[in-house]
């Protein structure tokens, strides 16, 4: 019996890292990061990176144990969760993609501004949700959470604490990922920091149509039939 539960949670940590970690994508959200506290000091930076990292795991966790309940206790969709996260996610992509570049000068009257109380509010928004945990990935985390489900209680207890565990490692990525940006994207240089960070608000802009695309989608289908 201890060997099928172990075995169990061995499964459904792979399942839930392999699921959950390419959706998140930790290293691709890096320099969205970066170009949304443009002027915080490299120590607000850190706090905030602990701080998303946190908010992250605690909003994949509630999704994945009790998000399918919540969602069906108030009357929601998931493609109506879809719709509306993803236009959050273009929105915010699309003031990212057209912010000026930042002087010397307004970098450091930036820098004074952007205080730890101030990352500390926006912390969870939009930086921890949409940007690095958005409607995509609460949508996963609900349906790996089902999946994991078993009639046996101590065998679906054991899923989820593998599910929990695998989030805990994706949320250290993630906290690594944002607290070395900086120094992952060095090598590229100023100019070529700007550039990346125009692609990667262009991506995110389009992950974001994408996703609502996908809830209006299902919406369409769901009238059809």
């Amino acid at each position: 019996m201890s060997y099928e539960l172990a075995l169990a949670f061995g499964k459904s940590f792979l399942f839930v890292f392999a699921a959950i970690l390419p959706i998140l994508n930790p290293a691709a959200t890096a320099p969205i990061f970066l170009g949304l506290t443009e002027g915080a000091s490299p120590s607000t930076r850190a706090l905030l990176a602990r701080r998303i990292a946190r908010n992250m795991f605690a909003l994949m966790v509630g999704s994945m144990l009790v998000g399918s309940y919540v969602l069906e206790f108030f009357g929601i969709s998931l493609p109506i969760v879809r719709v509306g996260g993803g236009l959050i996610v273009a929105a915010s992509a699309w003031r990212l993609l057209n912010a000026n570049h930042v002087s010397d000068d307004s970098r450091s009257a930036l820098a004074e501004s952007y205080t730890p109380e101030q990352a500390r509010r926006q912390a969870f928004y939009p930086l921890t949700f949409p940007i690095s945990c958005g409607p995509g990935s609460i949508a996963a985390a609900i349906t790996v959470g089902v999946a994991l489900n078993d009639t046996r209680l101590s065998l679906s207890l054991v899923r989820m604490g593998g599910g929990v565990l695998a989030l805990l490692t994706i949320g250290l990525l993630l906290y690594l990922a944002f607290r070395y940006a900086q120094q992952l994207l060095k090598p590229l240089g100023e100019a070529g920091s700007v550039i990346f960070l125009r692609l990667s608000a262009f991506i995110l802009l389009c992950l974001g149509v994408q996703i609502v695309w996908d809830g209006l989608s299902e919406l369409l289908r769901s009238l059809l039939l």
